[in-house]
């Protein structure tokens, strides 16, 4: 009964319905994929050896910050151990260069959240220009004129009242994926800065990252020094 009812308000809102409904399922599938790579970034993260390859760094323990970049899958600690591997070159930039394309990937797909943000309010006012339209072009034509009347007025109310909700569901997500980006961006940032400043305090006491990271891959966990 409830499936009916839902069939029948779609049917009255008018054509413009099956454009909104597009973009009904495009937005849920925008915000299933956000969600899902986010938990599953979210699972990746170990803190404890991102602290690890911290005190490493500034110990100059290279072997063992090169090691925990490349056995684990955690973000922070690939993007150490890129910059690890071009640090005979620019680790600040290599590591900035993994950051970029790191943000890149958390903001997939977020332009179509945002602009369903945006067209989905339009489609329904679009809607509902139409449906007035369609009232006012029964006026006076015969005494059925007051139930076809309703009936534009009907479909202009159920095609803004679906915009809206559209607009709403895109909004909720959007906003929450934005400030998890905001806050990746700012861990990273940091994650880098220290780093860099790390790698600065080992070179005072005598361990050179550079000529660490000239070695070939097979000899740095070999030779540290």
């Amino acid at each position: 009964m409830s499936a009916n009812i839902v069939v029948q308000t779609f049917l009255r809102g008018g054509w413009v319905m099956w454009p909104m409904l597009a973009a009904f399922f495009l937005a849920l599938c925008v915000i299933l994929d956000r969600a899902v790579w986010w938990l599953h970034f979210q699972g990746t993260l170990e803190s404890k050896k991102q602290e690890q390859a911290r005190i490493a760094i500034g110990t100059g323990d290279f072997p063992r910050a090169w090691q925990l970049g490349q056995e684990n899958a955690d973000p922070f600690l690939e993007n150490l151990a890129e910059g690890m591997t071009h640090a005979h070159t620019s680790m600040l930039a290599a590591m900035q260069l993994h950051a970029t394309h790191l943000i890149e990937k958390s903001e997939a797909r977020m332009w179509i959240l945002s602009t369903l943000i945006t067209l989905a309010p339009l489609l329904g006012l679009f809607g509902t220009v139409i449906g007035i339209m369609g009232s006012f072009s029964s006026i006076g034509e015969d005494q059925l004129a007051a139930s076809k009347v309703s009936g534009g007025i009907s479909e202009a109310l159920i095609a803004t009242a679906c915009g809206i909700a559209i607009a709403i569901l895109c909004l909720l997500p959007y906003n929450f994926f934005r400030k998890r980006i905001a806050v990746l961006r700012g861990s990273l940032e940091r994650w880098i800065n220290h780093t860099e400043l790390l790698v600065k305090s080992a070179k005072e006491h005598g361990h050179d990252l550079e000529a660490y990271a000239s070695k070939t891959p097979e000899s740095r966990i070999q030779n540290p020094d």
